[in-house]
């Protein structure tokens, strides 16, 4: 993937100063592979508790998915704990558990995912690809929320005729394409073609981020496609047995399900 070039904007210090140097938007090395969990980087800028690299395996949220967690090694040897990532006009930002020098801006540090946090996160936004096509293919149901967590996750559909029955045929229909191992493969397509695709979109009102006029699409092959800039196990048998363990009423017409996975 080429590298995503975008407005700059400065660098700031510790002390609130401003330098001359541009920072171009992050390499996201996590659309080149979803299992890329770390990574060498060089720092780009530092402000306060955070800093900024040229490139990163952190995912900084969106889509549902909330940012990564882990930790940086510095070129001292020195370990400083990753708590969130988050994104600032194309560049990604590590909040970290200590303050930062400006001296760490050109230095080479290593990047390191919380590897079983990722990986249970990535089992979910898989699954809710899965369920998320299933509910609307067969039943109407537009997404109107969702949450994705370690443990569970839950996710809200605009769906009319809910019953126990159609739970029960979620869950069998569901961890059919589990079972089946249908592999998953991301690439990106011209806004103007997802514009004139209706099949690609799962929310009434949300919109997928557009870099450089083009939409980043993830592909369960043989099953669906949907636009999604997250981060996903590369096989559907990856991902474990699934199950809706309790629902919600939010509105009318609007099911909160609370998901699952063994």
């Amino acid at each position: 993937m080429n590298r995503l070039i975008g407005p700059p904007f400065a660098i700031q210090s510790t002390q609130g100063m401003s330098y001359d140097t541009p920072l171009h938007p992050t390499r996201r090395l996590y659309w080149q592979d979803d299992h890329c969990f770390d990574a060498d980087a060089v720092v780009v800028g530092v402000r306060d508790t955070a800093f900024a690299c040229d490139q990163t395996c952190f995912y900084p949220g969106g889509g549902g998915q909330p940012p990564d967690e882990g930790m940086v090694t510095l070129c001292s040897g020195e370990s400083i704990d990753i708590t969130s990532a988050t994104l600032d006009r194309g560049v990604i930002w590590h909040a970290t558990s200590a303050s930062l020098p400006p001296s760490l801006v050109g230095q080479t540090v290593h990047l390191r995912l919380d590897l079983a946090r990722r990986l249970a996160l990535m089992r979910y936004h898989t699954v809710l690809h899965v369920l998320n096509t299933i509910a609307l293919r067969d039943y109407g149901g537009w997404i109107t929320g969702v949450q994705i967590g370690t443990n569970y996750s839950r996710i809200d559909f605009k769906i009319d005729g809910f019953s126990s029955a159609l739970v029960t045929e979620l869950e069998a229909k569901v961890n059919a394409v589990l079972e089946a191992n249908y592999p998953l493969i991301a690439y990106t397509i011209s806004e103007a073609e997802f514009r004139a695709r209706d099949d690609l979109r799962r929310t009434l009102d949300a919109e997928p981020p557009v870099i450089d006029g083009r939409v980043r699409v993830v592909a369960i092959q043989g099953f669906d496609a949907q636009a999604c800039g997250g981060t996903h196990m590369h096989w559907t048998s990856e991902v474990g047995h699934f199950s809706i363990y309790r629902i919600e009423n939010k509105g009318k017409i609007n099911k909160r399900l609370y998901v699952r996975l063994e």
